[in-house]
């Protein structure tokens, strides 16, 4: 009789309970950690091995592998593979798993996705700040859909991404992954992006990490503590997580290698079950962050050794650890020693068995080697039409758009530099940390697309931001003696010997196209990206000096940030463009973009401070944020939503339908009418904003609530309607409790957080409601003719 755990027709719950029953302890074990290998088609597997996950000798590789293995880790990201020699290794593994180990339980193979699969030949789409600015839902879960593809198609199971920390202080390196600095938007757009990369079956797992404030570091510091109050916790940092994994049935959650108020997230009960799974409902997979479990005893020493982080991580709810077994191969100790119970073990294993069952994996282990298919048509197009809608011109005095028969110089170390339209998670970046490289064909430059566009168009690249690329600065507390007298030296080029050249082509030209900005890497192999964070707001290197000796020809100049968080400027542009890391049609997009072409509808997701002194700056902020006096480098030179268009709108006849809303089961319903008063087709991004005027606790000056994207004709009016539920004027209370006050709400809609076009208040009416469970947390926008 076939066991029941190989029964198809038998329920995921049951299957699990019958494999667990069948386990050895070894086995067990085997499930909770992943190995990071160097893959080979036939099976000559070598550890992969480096000072961030230390290394696991090839006899106790080969003694651990017979007792299966819950994860494999990246082994098509990990260095640059043919993808079909990466699926055949892949599978090869498998085959082994499957056919030679007692129980033949097959092993779940992730990757990272958050701009495309972390893999060669993958599609190299836009960061997520870029995916952020487009405020097109829609758009992102077809973007999910094209990554969701590609990881099938090699075999992935588990992708990790989104990332759903809400920024706010842009000199975290981290701000490039991010969706922006709104906990709302960031949860309508993570889980769309969450949709689309699962599929309704969900049998690819997308990973929200990371769980949860991670992005509010002492001093904007990677891996540096969280000291931050449960209310603010749960209403800014929390809300995405909770929108994603109530809206979207995120599969899995991967906590952040920092502490809050002392506490390791890794270690932490109360966040990774009380709120996760009793709380929200999670039924998925925690994952452990790379070596976050290890930091419990080698950084954060809440543990000893690596037995005892291993059982804190599990009984506070972890599943697996990753990249490694550091900590798991150590579990047998922390079970002898007291340190964790059978039962606690038993139920981190059956997460993961019926996890397995449901992605598929029992009935599908083997990836089709003829059916990779990466870089399709219908992906790259996807990747396109992102870059348009994220291209942001924030300022332009009617230069824009360009007459591509104009004399235009382009110049700046971002206009035909590949790597500088990718974000630090992009395949051909990421290969850096490793001293490794990629090809980068696919990438289209601005000065690839313009060439093809303008008429006389002449190149100077103006500066380096970097000299050269190379992985090996110290980025961990550990990595350096003392890490308070440690000696970092910059990385950044200080070469000026290339100005004059540029200088000279912006003299000769009729306007200048100037592309400055960001290097993403990690772990300061650029200037942004996870472990590269700054200091200062100024754009990186001698890229000041560049724009003022190009102001200083007096030819107009506009100037391109083609970066991963917002930099102040040292002069005054003509116009000025926000276009992230476009991905690998960014060069196409910008020329569309500029050349009028492509109408601009990017918006701002990121407000662009007026300093590093304002920071950490977030339009959402308290009342009182501002100091008393205001001091003069608060604020921001562009605002949270703000964006331009080539032609103009007319704002009109700001109604709400009802001036009481009951605070149980009611919506704050508000319109206004849109037109298009220019000569131009355009788009515009209406957003809709509260305050709560008075609550028992501290609330921001404004939150948004609602947006929607609005296709205008010459001449044409619409009308946008939307509908807010009551329960969206949440927040948690001194109880610490989310709940709905009674009391006066301003309603307001305009075309960014500062430039409101209407506004009206509107009275929710009864008693004090504590939110259920299943709260509504999505408001409607509907757009009519008017």
């Amino acid at each position: 009789m076939t066991e029941t755990y190989r029964r198809a027709d038998a329920s995921a719950e049951d299957r699990a309970a019958d494999l667990l029953g069948r386990m050895s302890l070894d086995e067990k074990i085997a499930q909770l950690h992943a190995f990071w290998l160097l893959l080979d088609p036939e099976g000559n597997h070598e550890v992969r091995a480096d000072g961030f996950t230390g290394t696991t000798d090839r006899e106790t590789l080969n003694r651990m592998l017979a007792h299966g293995l819950g994860q494999i880790t990246r082994p098509l990201g990990s260095r640059a593979v043919d993808p079909v020699d990466g699926v055949r290794a892949l599978n090869r593994l498998q085959k082994f798993l499957v056919e030679e180990t007692r129980l033949g339980v097959p092993v779940m193979s992730h990757e990272e996705c958050l701009s495309g699969l972390m893999a060669r030949g993958a599609t190299l789409f836009p960061s997520a700040t870029a995916y952020g600015a487009t405020w097109n839902p829609d758009l992102i879960e077809a973007v999910g859909r094209a990554i969701g593809a590609e990881c099938r198609s090699v075999g992935c199971h588990q992708g990790l991404a989104p990332v759903l920390d809400v920024a706010r202080d842009a000199r975290w390196g981290r701000t490039e992954e991010t969706f922006g600095e709104d906990p709302w938007h960031t949860g309508i757009m993570a889980s769309a992006y969450i949709r689309g990369l699962q599929g309704e079956d969900r049998r690819l797992l997308a990973t929200l990490k990371h769980y949860a404030g991670h992005s509010l570091s002492e001093g904007a510091r990677n891996h540096a503590p969280v000291n931050l109050g449960w209310r603010e916790l749960n209403d800014t940092f929390l809300l995405p997580f909770e929108m994603a994994v109530k809206g979207a049935n995120a599969g899995s959650v991967m906590p952040a290698y920092h502490d809050i108020d002392g506490e390791p997230v890794h270690a932490s009960r109360h966040l990774l079950t009380q709120v996760l799974r009793e709380e929200w409902g999670f039924d998925g997979i925690v994952v452990a962050d790379y070596i976050g479990v290890s930091l419990l005893y080698r950084h954060h020493g809440t543990a000893s050794d690596a037995a005892e982080a291993m059982a804190q991580a599990v009984k506070a709810g972890l599943d697996v650890e990753l990249p490694g077994e550091d900590c798991a191969a150590h579990l047998k100790s922390a079970l002898d020693r007291g340190l964790i119970d059978m039962d606690t073990i038993d139920a981190a294993v059956t997460r993961v068995l019926v996890e397995k069952v449901r992605v598929g994996v029992f009935e599908q282990p083997y990836a089709d080697e003829g059916k990779v298919a990466l870089r399709t048509k219908g992906a790259v197009d996807t990747a396109l039409e992102v870059a348009r809608q994220s291209i942001t011109v924030v300022s332009n005095d009617g230069i824009l758009p360009l007459d591509p028969g104009r004399r235009i110089a382009l110049i700046g170390p971002c206009a035909d530099d590949p790597l500088a339209l990718l974000g630090d998670y992009s395949f051909p970046v990421h290969l850096i940390m490793s001293d490794e490289t990629d090809d980068t064909d696919a990438v289209t430059t601005p000065r690839a697309a313009l060439d093809r566009v303008c008429a006389d168009l002449t190149y100077a690249r103006g500066c380096n931001i970097l000299d050269e690329r190379k992985a090996g600065a110290p980025v961990f507390p550990g990595d350096v003696a003392d890490n308070a007298e440690a000696k970092v030296t910059s990385n950044l080029s200080t070469r000026t010997d290339m100005i004059d050249a540029a200088v000279a082509v912006a003299r000769d030209a009729e306007v200048a196209v100037v592309c400055v900005g960001d290097l993403s890497g990690i772990f300061q192999t650029g200037t942004v990206g996870e472990g590269s964070d700054t200091d200062s707001l100024d754009l990186p290197g001698v890229q000041p000096q560049l724009l003022e000796a190009l102001a200083a020809t007096g030819t107009p100049l506009v100037v391109v940030q083609m970066s991963g968080r917002p930099y102040v400027l040292n002069v005054e542009p003509a116009a000025e463009i926000v276009a992230w890391f476009p991905g690998q049609e960014g060069g196409t997009a910008l020329a569309e973009i500029l050349t009028g072409a492509i109408e601009p509808s990017g918006r701002l997701t990121l407000s662009m401070p007026k300093s590093a002194g304002a920071a950490p700056y977030f339009y959402n902020h308290k009342f009182k944020s501002a100091g008393t006096p205001i001091a003069r480098h608060f604020g921001a030179r562009h605002a949270f939503g703000h964006g331009l268009s080539y032609t103009d709108f007319a704002w009109e006849e700001f109604a709400l339908e009802a001036a009481e809303v009951p605070v149980e089961g009611g919506e704050i319903v508000a319109r206004m009418t849109i037109r298009n008063t220019g000569g131009r087709a355009g788009i515009a991004v209406p957003q809709l904003y509260v305050r709560d005027r008075l609550a028992s606790v501290v609330r921001p000056v404004r939150e948004l609530k609602g947006f929607a994207r609005v296709e205008l004709q010459p001449g044409e009016a619409k009308v946008v309607r939307f509908a807010v539920p009551s329960d969206m004027i949440s927040f948690t209370a001194m109880d610490g409790a989310r709940r709905v006050e009674p009391g006066e709400v301003e309603v307001m809609i305009g075309a960014s957080s500062s430039d409101i076009r209407g506004r009206g208040t509107v009275t929710l009416t009864g008693g004090m409601r504590p939110l259920p469970k299943d709260w509504r947390m999505e408001s409607r926008a509907e757009v009519n003719a008017a």
